[in-house]
């Protein structure tokens, strides 16, 4: 972050067409709340611009020239803990999705999101949620309900179905607002359900809860 008076946020941005990187650059720096620091076209040139200007965002193409954007993202994260990945992409495959997710990446968007959308993500991210493209979401609840859920009554036979299923997309990342939607239920609803588990699982908060998922095999690796 960004000293008092000036920017919040600090933001890299990595993709392999100069034209998109400038456009994304105009628009992100209309923002007051974020400044762009720097610029890559490559996983290498992500890793050292990211060890340049330390950024607290990085919004991060899978599709570059040599190593993905996906092992840039896995690299920038082992080196910098506090920072924060958006994926932009045109990749809707099930395998990207997973794989971005694994690596820490904290969004994931479609190109083609508008410049309101796009902000509205970092500005999510920024704070600690977690922002997923619709269509991006509903391919996530559809994996966690093929493969989550036989694995989560395992580890966890205490939590209901329900809890489970709250359990598996608090680990991947998504934010209590997000879960309710996905589950069309009220947020009230939702923190009802957290706490329960925070009970069973005899855990103190949502961080140490996650931990415990991804230990089971939930969210990732």
């Amino acid at each position: 972050m960004t000293a008092a008076g000036g920017p919040q946020w600090r933001v890299l941005l990595v993709d392999d067409h100069p034209l998109f990187r400038e456009g994304l650059a105009a628009a992100v720096n209309l923002d007051e709340a974020f400044a762009v620091v720097g610029q890559a076209a490559s996983a290498e040139e992500a890793v050292t611009e990211a060890a340049r200007t330390e950024p607290d965002l990085v919004v991060m193409d899978l599709g570059l020239p040599g190593r993905s954007g996906t092992e840039a993202t896995r690299r920038i994260l082992c080196a910098h803990p506090d920072a924060r990945v958006v994926v932009m992409t045109m990749s809707e495959d099930d395998d990207s999705l997973l794989a971005a997710m694994r690596a820490g990446a904290r969004g994931y968007l479609l190109k083609g999101a508008g410049r309101d959308e796009i902000l509205r993500a970092l500005h999510t991210v920024a704070r600690g949620g977690a922002v997923f493209s619709p269509r991006m979401a509903e391919r996530l609840g559809s994996l966690l309900g093929s493969f989550g859920t036989a694995s989560a009554k395992e580890a966890f036979p205490t939590l209901t179905a329900r809890e489970r299923e709250v359990l598996e997309l608090l680990a991947v990342g998504l934010g209590y607002r997000q879960i309710a939607q996905r589950l069309v239920v009220t947020d009230k609803t939702v923190r009802n359900h957290v706490g329960s588990i925070f009970a069973k699982l005899q855990v103190r908060d949502r961080a140490q809860a996650i931990v415990r998922a991804r230990e089971a095999g939930l969210g990732g690796e």
